[in-house]
């Protein structure tokens, strides 16, 4: 049995001790900040379901506590044009190639770090060399010269032991980068659904209300015809002519904005897509293609900071600086390198491994900061770094209470406001009918005629608005929840 020299047994014992020191991660450890401690997101309750209308969109919506919500929740909609208008984004859209790049980045970039810091680093050396030298540098006197080829290879490790945890600590904020740029695509997956779903509603809004105002306009002509037929025959004045000929340049002047609005929408979905507004060939929406959705899902705020990727990305920062912050506090502290070293030379490449051409080495160093007070500053500045984290991560998530505390009040107001709209334009069409027939009879003025026709106008428009606005609240409020891309992700990860 063979017994290690003192020496080697001293070198090992000290590397045996340096490994356990290692344990040690100096800095605080990361905790996921405490869920939101509220109970309701508005400080009056809300009402048990929305009020209802007649017509399209105008039927209630209950709101139903949810622990998750569906990837695919514009599915609820039941628009196939719809679904598959956000599957082509979802597929083809360059923000999102850009997320998944920096996501990619991120996650190699971790990759790297531990790669060269977890494990020690090896290289080996191949090399030939002519020299010559004299007898001078030898300390001789004799003018003899020897020139000779130089043959060697050999193998290096190196090696940082990590005493203090400052390269953990280094890994640590790295992985939490690459956690925060997978939420942010998790995000941009949520803002490009919904912008998508938004758009078609929109879209669907401008079209109707450019229908409505078409038909209101071809009647307001019809009356403009029968009054200069009238007028020829000295049963009108020409002054309700031309009013009546105001009224209806008014109505045609208000067409083109809204087909200006309705072609922006439609190179918006274009982009949206991924494709230039050119090319693009963009399906048509109609307010009555989409169904409203009777149940909304509420997630309470307690578990609102898991389903928020935004609230997700803030955490994943705040991990990132608590983690920082360790780094700078390890730089206080004695660093520990290691490396070690062997080769072979010799005179000719076939006594390159032969007896006597091994040689050796193995040092170690150990570094301790005795006076920087740069390091003691950059600490302090990694610990002010950490305070700002945790104070945005509190914003982020009372703007998130907030988002979701509008869009819950939105959808209440807004049933209501449909509700009216919806009284409003039924009372405004019955009172045009009578209007008219009062007309032909010679028992109404022009004046009285314009008045119905304008308030049949623009509450025929207002109420396709308020039931454009319903549709919208509801996708709001599905991304207000986090629209179940953090799950989803979670779930594709595990089923890879």
């Amino acid at each position: 049995m063979q017994y290690l020299p003192a020496t080697s047994r001293v070198v090992w014992l000290a590397l045996g001790c340096a490994v356990l020191a290692g344990c040690t991660t100096v800095g605080p450890d990361f905790k996921t900040p405490a869920a939101p401690t509220v109970a309701n997101y508005t400080r009056q309750p809300l009402p048990a379901q929305t009020a209802s209308a007649p017509g399209p969109q105008g039927a209630a919506q209950r709101f139903d506590t949810a622990t998750h919500i569906a990837a695919d929740w514009w599915r609820v909609y039941r628009s196939a044009a719809l679904d598959g208008l956000v599957q082509t984004a979802l597929r083809n859209s360059p923000t999102l190639a850009a997320a998944q790049a920096t996501l990619r980045q991120a996650q190699q970039t971790y990759a790297a770090q531990a790669g060269s810091t977890l494990y020690p680093t090896v290289g080996g050396k191949l090399g030939v060399s002519r020299q010559q030298s004299n007898a001078a540098s030898l300390g001789q006197s004799s003018n003899a010269t020897n020139t000779f080829n130089l043959y060697n290879v050999g193998v290096a490790v190196n090696y940082n032991f990590d005493l203090f945890g400052g390269n953990r600590r280094a890994l640590e904020a790295l992985a939490a980068q690459a956690d925060y740029q997978r939420y942010q695509l998790d995000a941009a997956r949520l803002t490009l659904a919904a912008n998508v779903v938004t758009a078609a509603f929109t879209q669907a809004q401008l079209a109707a209300q450019i229908a409505a105002s078409e038909s209101i306009l071809q009647a307001q002509e019809s009356q403009l015809d029968i009054a200069r037929k009238r007028f020829e025959l000295g049963a009108a004045a020409r002054s309700d002519v031309l009013s009546l000929q105001t009224q209806v340049e008014q109505t045609r002047a208000g067409i083109p904005p809204l087909r200006n609005r309705l072609e922006q929408t439609d190179h918006l979905l274009a982009v949206l897509l991924g494709q230039a507004p050119g090319a693009a060939d963009v399906p048509r929406f109609d307010l009555a293609g989409f169904t409203l959705p009777q149940t909304l899902p509420l997630v309470v705020p307690s578990a609102l900071v898991q389903q928020r990727p935004d609230v997700q990305a803030s955490a994943a920062l705040l991990h990132a600086a608590t983690a920082q912050y360790g780094v700078a506090v390890s730089n206080l502290y004695p660093q520990i390198n290691l490396s070690a070293g062997l080769s072979t030379q010799a005179l000719t490449a076939g006594a390159l491994f032969g007896p006597g051409s091994a040689v050796w080495s193995l040092a170690g160093s150990l570094a301790q900061p005795l006076f920087n007070a740069g390091l003691k500053a950059g600490a302090n500045a990694a610990e002010a770094s950490l305070q700002a984290a945790g104070a945005n991560y509190q914003q982020t998530v009372l703007q998130a209470l907030r988002n979701v505390a509008d869009v819950l009040r939105a959808l209440d107001n807004d049933a209501q406001t449909l509700r009216a709209q919806a009284a409003a334009d039924d009372a405004a069409q019955q009172s045009l009918q009578l209007v008219e027939q009062q007309y032909k009879l010679g028992a109404a003025s022009y004046l009285q005629l314009l008045t119905a026709q304008q308030q049949a106008q623009q509450t025929r428009i207002n109420l396709i608005a308020a039931q454009a606005a319903r549709l919208t609240d509801s996708a709001a409020l599905f991304q207000a929840m986090g629209g179940g891309v953090v799950g989803a992700a979670v779930e594709t990860a595990a089923a890879h």
